[in-house]
């Protein structure tokens, strides 16, 4: 059976949270987050964050991420804010080692990651964040309130 808890350190080993189907999650303000906190808005930018210790179709170790809530952006056209809302599940596999990722990168289409040390769960959770987030900002089409 997984194991789940909120989390409450700063590193998980990814090999053993893969081998234990293990859970961590938890709730942050995206603006705690460095490479982050440039790109948003001034509004509330609180986002849920899941790590779930699974195996690929192949049988190897892996992490599913999964980031979502809203983050507040500014529009590029008219400069106010909006609400972005924020859905990103990815699956990485994990490496022991630089040969084993550069194997693995070149034998599948996942993305791959470095596991050798501890890792921080808050450095993936903002990596997924930021490819959630779209490079120019804009609200649609005929919905901004000022020009």
């Amino acid at each position: 059976m997984p194991s789940r808890h909120e989390h409450s350190g700063p590193k998980l080993d990814a090999f053993r949270l893969a081998r234990e189907r293990g859970v961590i999650e938890g709730r942050i303000d995206a603006h705690r987050l460095p490479r982050v906190a440039d790109a948003l808005g001034d509004g509330p930018a609180n986002v849920g964050w899941r790590i779930a210790g699974v195996e690929d179709v192949a049988g190897r170790a892996a992490l599913e991420i999964e980031v979502t809530g809203a983050v507040a952006l500014t529009c590029q056209r008219c400069l106010d804010d909006f609400e972005w809302p924020v859905d990103q599940r990815t699956e990485v596999l994990l490496a022991h080692d630089e040969r084993e990722l550069a194997a693995l990168d070149a034998d599948s289409s996942a993305e791959v990651v470095l596991a050798a040390a501890p890792m921080e769960p808050l450095t993936l959770v903002e990596d997924e964040l930021l490819l959630a987030l779209p490079f120019a900002p804009r609200h649609p089409d005929g919905a901004c309130t000022s020009a």
